[in-house]
Formats: structure tokens, sequence, C-alpha cells
């Protein structure tokens, strides 16, 4: 791992946790083998201001780099969550994961933090096992940036997939390109109108209508 991608680690715990000793012990393996730079480990039975601080309301807490983790860990999820910890694909994992859950708001959080996080998103909409659950998630998340800017660093990496997925792709890719909105998006769109699938030539024209309606 490149010295300078190896991530830090943060663990708040209590006393009477099942699973926070666990997680500990994990986490100081990984410190010792150098997959992690640093752990600061927090009891929240003495620094309840941390836990405030960081509006955790559960533990164990783990952050890994970018990636928040509650409750029980395995040495094995530890060790993959810090490896991934500088990873686009990793981002997409942890996504994944989110988008899963019902922690959408968390996904919007990281996004706002660092917005060249969003093309995490685009990695999970070629994956073959990415659910509609998943892919409406996705479209949440970009209705509720709508507009900021925020979303902008997708728009050449969903423009190639509109072109060059499958058809539900094609068609999930137009769509979010949409929502993103502005005149970058505009060149991607017009190249959707000759797309050999209905659905996705109907979504390039109502995007491309509501785009010059909103001039």
């Amino acid at each position: 791992m490149n010295q300078n991608a190896i991530p830090d680690a943060l663990l708040l715990l209590a006393p009477g946790c099942p699973h926070c000793p666990a997680v500990l012990e994990g986490l100081s393996g990984l410190l010792k083998e150098g997959v992690i730079g640093r752990l600061e480990a927090v009891n929240i039975a003495i620094y309840p201001q941390r836990a405030a601080e960081l509006g955790v309301r559960t533990v164990p807490w783990a952050r890994i780099g970018p990636f928040e983790l509650e409750g029980a860990q395995t040495p094995a999820e530890l060790r993959r969550w810090a490896e991934q910890a500088d990873s686009l694909d990793g981002m997409a994992d942890y996504f994944f994961q989110m988008l899963t859950s019902g922690r959408r708001a968390r996904v919007e959080e990281m996004a706002r933090q660092e917005p060249s996080r969003l093309r995490a998103l685009v990695l999970l909409m070629e994956r073959p096992d990415t659910s509609m659950a998943v892919r409406l998630g996705i479209g949440a998340v970009l209705e509720e940036l709508s507009g900021s800017g925020l979303a902008e660093t997708m728009i050449p990496d969903l423009g190639a997939l509109a072109r060059n997925g499958d058809a539900l792709t094609r068609a999930d890719a137009c769509h979010f390109l949409s929502l993103i909105g502005g005149q970058e998006v505009v060149p991607w769109l017009r190249a959707c109108l000759d797309d050999e699938d209905k659905e996705v030539r109907e979504i390039a024209i109502e995007a491309l209508e509501e785009l010059e309606q909103n001039q």
C-alpha cells in the first residue's frame, strides 16, 4: 500500500460494550501491520463530548479513512475498508452499503464534503449486481443535490455510460444527466437522441425540452 494512502482510524468504545474489544483488537492488529497509520481509541464514558461532536449514538463506532462503521466488524471487514480507503472502488462499496441500509443521507453528506466521490456512483451503475433499489437511491441523491453543481464531476462518466452501457444503464445515465442539469449535459443528451432504444431517446428528448424551458 502506498504510504500516502495509508489511512488513520478512530474508534469510540464504552465499558460493557460486547463488540468493542474485538473491534479494538482488529484495528490494533492492522496498526501493527502498517495497514493503518494511527489508531485513536476513545472511551466515551470518560469523554462523552467526543461522541456528541461526531453524532455517535452507538458503539463500537469506527472511522477508517473516510468510512464510518457502526457496530460489530470482523477483522476481515476492517482490513477491507482500510485497504480500500483511498480507492474509488472502495467508495463505491461503501456507498452501496449506505444505500442498501437506508443511509442515503450519509452519501449526500460525503458528496458535499468532497464532490469527486460522486464518481463512485457511476461505478455502481456499471456493476451487474446493482439492484433497482440502489439505482433509485442514486437518483434520489442526485435529486437532493440538484442545482448545487456538486454532481457535475459525474457528467463525463455518465455521458460515456449513456453511450456504452446496456439499455437500462443508458436510460438511467440519461435520466441522471437530466437531474444534474446545466449546459454541460446538453451534448451528452443530444448524443442519446440517436440511441437504438426508444426509452433512452424519450428520456433525452424530455430532458432537453426541460433544460430549454428553464433557460
